[in-house]
């Protein structure tokens, strides 16, 4: 991938970070409301699901995701996702003003970390190769180092959601923070996959005819909705100047992990060379 590839990533990430801030905003509105005329999301309840903010929360954030998912196609993932740090400064400002929720000067100073932190990932991004097939990329993803992350991911998931969520859930934001986000880093990976699958078969290299790459929609789509069910229920459950900077910082290592493991970028990653 070249420099005008990571151009255009960049751009859309950018443009992905403003729909997603704004959503949160939206649907935290709506889940409010939507708690106030039956079971909570928190609480395991869908009466937001008859609420129509949440519903444009929810298509604010699919245009966002799409302008992501299309970001993902042009550039590595380790220089998308820590972009999504700008959805921070945009749901915090939001926040201050419409939901009237107050950043101490520690969570100030946490989203100016944040930021930084993601300009020198920017800056520093590894070249990605190109895989040329979806079985290219299936060969990565059977990799017994990314099996092991994602065996791994799973089953620490299972035993947090039926064991640990139900008594502390709503006690401890880490708790659907880190089910969202740990799903999120599977999701990531797929949605790199088919943006890959939906590119190559764009140039002429139908990618549509191989079973791996409906299995690789399959699991971004379990994985997504998934990640949506908990993030609503963080959201529904505490403040959403917590829950966007926990969220970001989270899902943001968990993917650049997951990524790095699977596409092998780990080797010409060094933050100080």
């Amino acid at each position: 991938m070249g420099a005008s590839d990571n151009t255009k990533g960049l751009a859309l990430a950018v443009a992905s970070s403003a729909f997603i801030g704004a959503s949160f905003i939206l649907k935290k509105i709506g889940l409010m409301r939507a708690g106030k005329c039956g079971l909570r999301a928190g609480g395991g309840g869908y009466t937001y699901l008859l609420e129509p903010l949440w519903w444009a929360g929810l298509i604010t954030m699919l245009l966002g995701e799409v302008a992501n998912f299309i970001a993902y196609v042009f550039a590595p993932a380790v220089l998308v996702t820590p972009l999504g740090a700008l959805s921070i400064i945009v749901s915090s400002v939001l926040a201050h003003f419409v939901l009237k929720e107050r950043l101490n000067k520690l969570g100030v100073l946490g989203c100016i970390s944040c930021i930084v932190g993601s300009v020198v990932v920017v800056l520093h991004a590894p070249e990605e190769h190109m895989p040329d097939s979806v079985e290219e990329i299936w060969d990565l993803a059977t990799q017994p180092g990314f099996l092991a992350y994602a065996g791994t991911t799973l089953l620490l998931m299972a035993i947090v959601v039926v064991f640990i969520e139900p008594r502390y859930g709503q006690k401890n934001i880490l708790i659907y923070l880190g089910i969202c986000s740990s799903m999120g880093s599977l999701t990531v990976v797929s949605i790199k996959a088919v943006g890959v699958a939906i590119k190559l078969t764009l140039d002429g290299m139908n990618q549509l005819a191989y079973p791996h790459t409906w299995l690789f929609i399959l699991v971004a789509v379990i994985c997504g909705v998934s990640q949506l069910n908990y993030l609503n229920k963080a959201l529904d459950t505490f403040d959403l100047a917590m829950v966007s900077p926990v969220y970001y910082v989270m899902f943001t290592t968990l993917t650049i992990v997951a990524s790095s493991i699977m596409f092998k970028v780990e080797s010409n990653f060094r933050l100080f060379s």
